[in-house]
């Protein structure tokens, strides 16, 4: 029947309008300024909760709801203005294992949740973020490259049987320390490290019967070194924030050993900073057998927590892994990291675990990560400063049962852990330390402003669009009001199901949506007119405009959807955000211009004898056109 969807027709457009419904309210419920409370064993207890609500308390702060969720406390404030004080406060009152940071506490209801809702992103221009300034240690990078040298020097003393004098170490001058006992091997030694550390200098010297040579490296090989070390760090920052899903993050350079980070709408901060600042690096030592010589074991705690002995030398290091992922053990169903070495690494530990089947394997993690300490000065006043501390364990030592290959398992984890572990070694290995120097939420105040003021825009924008179809159109334009209604409405819930990021330019994108919303009804209504003053019946002009305007309709967006494609493509975060609503508006608004409107139209004329329709233009006196029916193709 002519201007009558079939059943399943309007029941697929009014599915898909009330999916828009659900995953666009989240929206309407906006979050709470909160401090969020971890510990270093991952878990707070109740008593840790009760004095951090005390001091803030005393200090007259308003929060409310303090609750323990998996492990974390958070507490919800009144004023966002507060935050940074509560955070102080807290921090004063708690002792130096636990981590406090801001965060921003959902109040999306939980039937929502439970249908994988939630609310838009919004970009740090609007919702703001945390701001994080580091400082790249880069006198550890260099003492760590000494430290891997003094490791391949060790071996190849081994190998060519030159003996020294343990211990081969690295002094507080930054120079490789070697003693022998003979002048001739010295020499022997040095013709041998000419090939393989041909960047170091070296100097002799004689002191209490030994012949001693010093490895230092050069002011070009530091400043070389450096310099990759902060660009690695870089690397690896964006690969981490990359895997904790952060859209349209900052990440850059300020000046020879400080990087910029700016999270927007980050939520869990405390994991944002364990890790983008830990350095994790997996280090595989044999554990010692009795009797070792003094001075070539380390002494460490095993994961039952007894002592344990492992050779200082390094058997494999993280620099050979190419790929970690957590997984399950099919037969015991705990956590485990699954790490896969590349040819030089997969070498290295078949020879070690070939020579050694039946001895342990120590794997060693060592972290470098950052606490916020707390103290008032001599006038009262709250300061905050960063203090880094390393954490190294012996996180899994197994007996090699036999030659290992190209892949290893870690097991002994809970969840949490294999998790973070594996997303750690999987983004890359800081190439040095850094620590915190400033941290702090971009306030909500501008940010508030910026959402004001757009929202304001995409107000005026949309009155006048909607009082001018009115007016002009009618009937038909108060449908194609309600079809731009819905569109913002699956504009807002497909930004929310994709996550995408909402930025002021993509308010921008937004507000051009509103106006290009309203073309295809213009045509459609446009091409019906027509149809009706060449003296059409209603019928056929309302299945004429709304058929023959499709081609114009079509081949108009999809040129504006392609540069939208375009801008995304080679655009950086505000064209990025611009060109996302926009994009997406494109779709939305085709679908309620040509779907939607013509659905309420056929609802209210189609299928009936009607005369007369309200189009804002007077039906023709004139003896209409006689017209042949034709079949219609839906």
């Amino acid at each position: 029947m002519l201007n009558k969807y079939p059943l399943w027709k309007n029941l697929l457009i009014l599915f898909i309008v009330m999916l828009g419904v659900i995953y666009a309210a989240p929206n309407f419920y906006a979050p709470d300024p909160a401090i969020q409370i971890s510990h270093d064993s991952g878990i707070v207890d109740q008593s840790a909760l009760d004095s951090a609500a005390f001091a803030l308390g005393a200090d007259g702060i308003d929060f409310f709801d303090p609750v323990i969720e998996d492990g974390n406390a958070v507490i919800r404030l009144r004023n966002a203005d507060q935050q940074s004080d509560a955070q102080q406060l807290v921090n004063l009152s708690l002792p130096d294992e636990y981590i406090v940071a801001l965060n921003m506490a959902p109040n999306t209801p939980s039937w929502l949740q439970s249908l994988g809702a939630g609310p838009m992103t919004y970009g740090l221009d609007l919702r703001g973020g945390v701001h994080f300034l580091m400082e790249v240690d880069l006198d550890a990078a260099v003492n760590k490259q000494l430290n891997d040298s003094t490791s391949t020097m060790r071996t190849l003393f081994r190998e060519e049987g030159l003996r020294y004098r343990p211990p081969l170490e690295v002094d507080d001058s930054n120079r490789i320390v070697v003693r022998f006992t003979t002048a001739e091997i010295r020499s022997e030694a040095i013709d041998l490290m000419r090939d393989e550390f041909p960047d170091y200098l070296f100097r002799t010297a004689e002191a209490g019967g030994n012949y001693i040579l010093y490895y230092s490296m050069s002011d070009l090989s530091i400043l070389q070194l450096q310099e990759y070390a902060l660009q690695q760090n870089l690397s690896t920052l964006r690969s981490r924030v990359d895997e904790l899903g952060v859209k349209e993050p900052k990440v850059q350079p300020m000046g020879n050993n400080r990087i910029i980070i700016e999270l927007p709408g980050i939520q869990d901060t405390t994991r944002a900073k364990d890790l983008i600042s830990a350095v994790a690096t997996l280090q595989l030592h044999l554990v010692a057998e009795p009797g070792a010589t003094p001075g070539t074991t380390l002494d460490y705690l095993d994961p039952d927590g007894l002592p344990i002995q492992i050779e200082r030398d390094v058997v494999l290091s993280g620099e050979n892994i190419t790929n970690a992922q957590s997984s399950f053990d099919p037969q015991t169903s705990l956590p485990q990291v699954n790490l896969s070495f590349d040819a030089v690494g997969a070498r290295q530990i078949n020879e070690a675990s070939r020579a050694n089947i039946g001895r342990r394997l120590a794997i060693l993690l060592i972290e470098t990560k950052t606490r916020t300490l707390t103290e008032r000065n001599a006038e009262g006043e709250l300061v905050s400063r960063s203090e880094p501390y390393v954490e190294e364990s012996v996180i899994s030592a197994p007996v090699m049962q036999s030659a290992l290959g190209r892949q290893i398992r870690i097991t002994g984890l809970e969840g949490n852990e294999a998790n973070d572990l594996a997303l750690l070694i999987r983004s890359g290995a800081l190439a040095a330390p850094m620590y915190f120097l400033e941290e702090y939420a971009i306030g909500p105040s501008m940010g508030q402003d910026n959402i004001n003021r757009g929202l304001l825009s995409v107000q005026i924008g949309l009155s006048l669009v909607l009082i001018f179809m009115l007016l002009y159109y009618r009937f038909c334009g108060l449908a194609a009001n309600i079809a731009l209604g819905v569109n913002l409405l699956l504009l807002v819930a497909v930004m929310s199901i994709i996550g995408g990021t909402l930025t002021l330019p993509g308010i921008a994108g937004i507000v051009l949506t509103v106006g290009m919303a309203v073309d295809a009804n213009v045509l459609i209504f446009a091409r019906i007119k027509e149809e009706l003053k060449n003296g059409l019946p209603v019928q056929r002009a309302i299945d004429s405009g709304f058929g023959r305007a499709f081609v114009t309709i079509f081949d108009a967006n999809i040129t504006t959807f392609l540069v939208a494609i375009i801008l995304y493509s080679i655009g950086t975060g505000p064209v990025r955000g611009f060109a996302v609503t926009l994009s997406i508006g494109i779709i939305t608004s085709m679908f309620t211009a040509i779907m939607v409107t013509r659905s309420i139209i056929n609802f209210t004329y189609g299928g009936r004898n009607v005369k007369s329709i309200s189009i804002g233009i007077k039906m023709p006196s004139a003896t209409p056109v006689p017209v042949t029916d034709a079949p219609v193709t839906e």
